[in-house]
């Protein structure tokens, strides 16, 4: 699971809770959700007045989610991290933040494919970046698919050649 996947389930399980928490107004504990998102003296106020009679514990159903979303820039903030969860103390190129492993293997298929004239095999490829036989297919399929390659055999050794048209 990538960093994005994992921050939005955990986002989605924020929002769960704290919609599960609301609901405890019917028993009798309104404003567990302000607790449980940081606030705490409107969390307590809502606690003994039922949560402001029931009107500010409706009005919560539709800030809740502006509720999680400022406590979870809160809790990056105290761990270090930017609001995308970037560490603040550490210097980051964009492009290698969100670059995939996918997306960077690319990059290297791209710069090899430059170097022998615009065409590559898998075997090349996997001794010119370092990937495995199923990751450097796997992207080749990719980018097979998208159009930034077509495929071919050599006519000499019958190996299956990529050819990058836009390198020729």
């Amino acid at each position: 699971m990538n960093a994005g996947n994992k921050n939005n389930k955990d986002h989605q399980d924020r929002l769960l809770v704290s919609y599960i928490l609301s609901a405890a107004w019917f028993v009798g504990l309104g404003g567990l959700h302000r607790l449980y998102n940081g606030k705490i003296g409107t969390g307590l106020l809502w606690l003994l007045t039922g949560g402001v009679l029931g009107i500010g514990q409706f009005v919560d159903l539709f800030i809740i989610p502006n509720m999680v979303e400022e406590q979870e820039m809160k809790l990056r903030l105290k761990a270090g991290l930017s609001p995308l969860g970037v560490p603040l103390n550490q210097p980051a190129v964009a492009a290698q933040v969100y670059r995939s492993a996918q997306e960077k293997l690319m990059m290297r298929l791209l710069k090899a494919a430059d170097n022998r004239g615009g065409k590559l095999t898998v075997t090349q490829a996997v001794m010119e970046t370092g990937a495995s036989f199923s990751e450097v297919e796997a992207v080749f399929k990719e980018m097979l698919k998208t159009g930034y390659v077509k495929i071919d055999n050599d006519p000499d050794t019958g190996a299956v050649t990529y050819h990058f048209h836009e390198l020729n």
